[in-house]
């Protein structure tokens, strides 16, 4: 099927593919744009507002109150002005009749809340909060720490407990985490392998369903805007769909070359010193070995997105034949991402070395895991018969959808194409 007229195919999708101006642009951008949006989301969930945040302290023991007093004095919203508190010792009866009166300006917010910490909560921790807007989650993220300290302290205080003993029951455990393997010394990890499999999972994501949806997209424009007729009176239809499918593979193979180049030149390079603690521990050898599993794989997606543009006639029923190939791409994603927690969960065992999946989730477990090199073997290989036995059922839908327009064919007559003869 690689003859003079698939390659002419190919040369035409990478003169209009590769060197667009939309390609050259969203290979540049869309890594900024992805760690814009990081930034504007950690922003987003930093940013406090003009408003002052007026709260009042009540308890029902001065001494505690006395206490809170000066513990929450030392947070930095309330040394910055944002946060003010005010502090009061009250009976239970005395503030469910203080609340009372306090209402309407908690509903005019004129007060933001009243946080009631009686004196059940020295054994139990728990603390009443009344508000407008009670699920404040920054609110609790800043006081519950400083309230919780000083009820640990004041509960083992009675227990006759040192400070230096308070110090040390408050202080959590820390995992030093280190790396055994066959062939190398045993050396510290840090979090730099976590970062990558982050990256490696989000990066294929987005690559996955971007060059899916532009052959879909190309597929269906030359269909509606009958060019395919005029490249079928010169190729046949496999022909024409293994170059449109071989042309993108290549762009798509040359874009994650590019957004992975950064990591090669970390990892191959002095030219980058970072800290200890997010060294890459991965070979140039693994990100190769990623590079052309996706190609291999991605051509597997591109075909089946081909597929789907052939069939229909539009963007907005072609979404029907879509989501099908969505959920292939965004359940891996997931297996991915849950893999940080549990490296060696059975479904990302399977998920590793499945067609499909193995795209996603491998490269997230090589980036964390030693990965047995039958496993990389055995992916591999599965990913390459995929193709092989995708592409002859793909290649039958599109050759009669690609000429087929007008009503949107049920799913039993596109069942039925298959056993067309040519």
């Amino acid at each position: 099927m690689l003859n003079y007229r698939t390659l002419a195919v190919i040369k035409r999708e990478l003169r209009e593919k590769l060197m667009s101006k939309s390609f050259i642009i969203s290979t540049i951008l869309l890594p900024l744009f992805m760690f814009g949006i990081l930034g504007f989301q950690t922003l987003l969930f930093s940013y406090e507002g003009g408003n002052k945040v007026v709260l009042q302290m009540i308890t029902e023991s001065p001494d505690l109150t006395a206490k809170l007093e000066t513990e929450l004095s030392n947070i930095e919203s309330v040394k910055e002005g944002s946060y003010v508190m005010s502090y009061y010792t009250m009976t239970k009866p005395e503030f469910d009749k203080y609340l009372k009166e306090k209402k309407e300006s908690i509903v005019k917010e004129e007060v933001s809340g009243l946080i009631f910490v009686s004196e059940a909560a020295m054994t139990d921790k728990k603390i009443q909060y009344y508000s407008k807007t009670p699920k404040d989650i920054s609110l609790s993220d800043k006081l519950s720490g400083p309230i919780n300290k000083v009820l640990i302290d004041n509960y083992f205080t009675s227990k006759n407990l040192s400070p230096a003993d308070l110090d040390f029951a408050r202080t959590g455990v820390d995992f030093t985490s280190f790396k055994v393997t066959e062939n190398e010394k045993i050396e510290e990890e840090g979090y730099g392998n976590l970062i990558l499999s982050y990256l490696f999972s989000f990066i294929l994501y987005i690559s996955l369903l971007m060059m899916g949806q532009m052959i879909m997209q190309s597929v269906l424009e030359e269909k509606n805007n009958r060019i395919v007729e005029v490249l079928l009176s010169s190729v046949h239809p496999n022909e024409l769909m293994t170059g449109k499918v071989l042309g993108m593979g290549i762009t798509g193979g040359i874009q994650m070359a590019i957004w992975l180049t950064p990591v090669i030149l970390v990892i191959s390079t002095s030219w980058f010193m970072l800290p200890p603690e997010f060294v890459f521990s991965i070979t140039l050898l693994q990100v190769g070995y990623l590079l052309v599993n996706y190609v291999v794989g991605l051509i597997t997606f591109l075909g089946l997105f081909a597929t789907v543009g052939a069939i229909f006639d539009n963007a907005q029923e072609a979404q029907s034949g879509m989501w099908p190939l969505m959920m292939l791409i965004i359940i891996p994603f997931f297996i991915a991402m849950s893999m940080v927690r549990n490296p060696n969960n059975t479904i990302a065992e399977i998920a590793s070395i499945a067609p499909f999946a193995s795209i996603i989730v491998m490269p997230a477990k090589l980036a964390i895991v030693d990965v047995p090199i039958w496993q990389l073997i055995g992916s591999f290989v599965i990913n390459v018969a995929t193709i092989f036995a995708i592409f002859p059922i793909a290649g039958k839908i599109y050759r009669v959808g690609i000429l087929r327009t007008g009503k949107k064919p049920k799913w039993s007559e596109i069942f039925a194409w298959l056993k067309y003869k040519y």
